[in-house]
């Protein structure tokens, strides 16, 4: 299932090049606020942090507009560009909200995590490492925010259930699908961050969410099935016939296949 994945969200991005260039642009005028804002003010700490703040919730909510535009090319649509103001009214309130939280949750790490590094008994070095790994089962399961946004539901508390239901039963998925992020963002250095670029990270994130709720369906209708025992090949079928028995070789050599 995995290799299916990443052959999709490849072509999916492929196919809608101009579309993924565009969000990429659109990350980085938003960054562009993000960073050079805060630059402006660094003299008056409240207005630095305050711009800080600002930045972040644009780049939570712009998110979650370009989240919903990139599902639509998962599902092989073709959205225009007129439509992502209308993404942005679906999904403002709930990024809104995400960005909020990660703020406060920001804001408490950075003094948690140095108190307690520097505490000299036993608490200390456990209470470090129960919020490192709290860290980090946060940041694995967010990885499904905006694709259950997208996909699944606007209402946020719903989307935080299913967020941390959707990483504690894929867990090693959610491993995966983190390592893959990470190298999206490492080789888009090489392009100023266009191509693949933060776009095609939402279009990988969004895919995977879209394969891997036919387990549920395929588990809801099959109730008695073990998850090992899945039958992927079937459930895939479909999709693996729009996107076609396509491959890199075939698209850079086409006329040697």
């Amino acid at each position: 299932m995995f290799g299916f994945l990443i052959k999709k969200s490849f072509f999916d991005m492929w196919d809608n090049l101009f579309r993924i260039v565009i969000i990429n642009l659109g990350y980085l005028v938003v960054f562009a606020v993000l960073l050079y804002f805060p630059l402006l003010f660094k003299s008056i700490p409240i207005l630095f942090y305050f711009s800080m703040i600002i930045g972040i919730v644009l780049v939570s909510i712009y998110t979650g507009s370009a989240s919903r535009f990139t599902s639509e090319i998962a599902d092989y649509e073709a959205p225009g560009f007129k439509e992502f103001l209308d993404y942005l009214k679906e999904t403002y309130r709930s990024s809104l909200i995400f960005a909020l939280l990660n703020i406060v949750l920001i804001f408490l790490l950075s003094i948690a995590f140095p108190t307690y590094g520097r505490m000299k008994s036993i608490f200390g070095p456990v209470a470090f490492s129960f919020l490192f790994w709290l860290t980090i089962v946060w940041i694995l399961s967010i990885q499904y925010f905006f694709p259950i946004q997208s996909r699944l539901d606007k209402n946020f508390k719903k989307i935080m259930k299913k967020m941390f239901l959707l990483f504690f039963d894929n867990f090693a998925f959610s491993i995966g699908l983190f390592i893959g992020s990470v190298f999206i963002l490492a080789i888009s250095a090489f392009t100023a961050f266009l191509l693949p670029g933060i776009g095609t990270i939402l279009l990988w994130l969004n895919v995977a969410l879209k394969l891997r709720l036919y387990k549920y369906d395929y588990l809801e209708e099959h109730p008695d099935t073990k998850k090992s025992d899945i039958p992927w090949d079937a459930l895939l079928l479909a999709d693996r016939e729009k996107v076609g028995k396509r491959t890199l070789k075939g698209m850079i050599f086409p006329w040697k296949e």
